[in-house]
């Protein structure tokens, strides 16, 4: 489960690799990314070159902020979400909270994409692969992916059924549907109906790329355009790095350290230019002078 790096052997026997999306550390259902023992070639991401995320404490206590609010003042908790990893790293934390706070049992945590409910069935099957924190919990009779409060919708008709109570009666609820960056997908019935409610809350769990709804959404603005209707934001907007599906600043230094000592080439791949720029600052002191740097 999670992102896979390529190691290549070339015919002079070195090794180039290319990173893909490098997940980060201490996630609590996958194992830490491994770097590789020999580079000689490496291309990497670099998409948070320039931050370093939240812990995992911290983005807990964040999203039960965000819930008791919920709680308290009615109104839905939109998570526009990834299907592969986020979701699944989202229901983690929610099983968490609602465990060890004793939130209310008649919350529901509703999945309303079909993809991430497949995926979130994959995570159980293989379960054998997860962390030994979460294995334990398994063990004495937790369900971090299939607790009780958790309900998938499987069509579309259960779909605009829930938006349309969701938007009437401001009842508390949260609901993690793709497309994780608004551009597409379910979450954008739920944006349309429940942005113009201040009740409504909604947490961005990664990267938002320029010139998506996601990213308008970050940047504070008063509307958006969805299926060219001009939609009033009222909602509170959220931003939590700690989900994030990349490695930050940290992360990307140790990977890249741990296969130095072969390293010729190192190509800064898929990042903004502030990012590249920032990771490009903190990993030339560690680098052999003759290394040679592409952004």
């Amino acid at each position: 489960m999670g992102s896979a790096y390529a190691e290549i052997k070339l015919p002079n026997h070195e090794i180039a690799v290319f990173s893909g999306d490098l997940g980060p550390k201490n996630t609590p259902l996958l194992p830490d990314p491994q770097p590789p023992k020999r580079a000689d070639y490496l291309f990497i991401e670099s998409t948070y070159g320039h931050k370093q995320h939240e812990s995992v404490q911290a983005r807990s206590e964040r999203l039960l902020t965000v819930i008791t609010r919920s709680l308290q003042n009615g109104g839905t908790i939109i998570i526009p979400a990834f299907s592969v990893g986020r979701t699944q790293e989202l229901l983690y934390d929610i099983e968490s909270l609602l465990h060890q706070r004793q939130l209310s049992q008649s919350l529901p945590i509703i999945i309303d994409s079909p993809m991430a409910a497949k995926i979130t069935t994959a995570y159980r099957q293989y379960r054998k692969l997860w962390t030994s924190e979460a294995k334990n919990k398994r063990n004495v009779g937790r369900y971090p992916l299939n607790f009780s409060q958790c309900v998938v919708i499987d069509n579309h008709k259960a779909h605009r059924a829930l938006v349309n109570r969701l938007a009437s009666t401001g009842e508390p609820a949260i609901v993690i549907a793709a497309s994780g960056m608004c551009m597409g997908g379910r979450v954008m019935d739920y944006l349309q109906a429940l942005l113009p409610d201040a009740r409504t809350d909604v947490i961005f769990t990664g990267y938002q790329a320029k010139g998506t709804v996601g990213r308008s959404l970050q940047e504070d603005v008063n509307s958006v355009w969805i299926d060219n209707v001009k939609v009033a934001v009222q909602a509170s907007i959220h931003t939590m790095s700690g989900y994030s599906a990349h490695a930050d600043q940290r992360d990307l230094l140790d990977f890249i350290i741990g296969g130095k000592s072969h390293l010729k080439q190192l190509h800064l791949i898929h990042g903004e230019t502030q990012g590249k720029a920032a990771l490009v600052a903190h990993i030339t002191p560690h680098l052999a002078p003759s290394t040679r740097v592409f952004c």
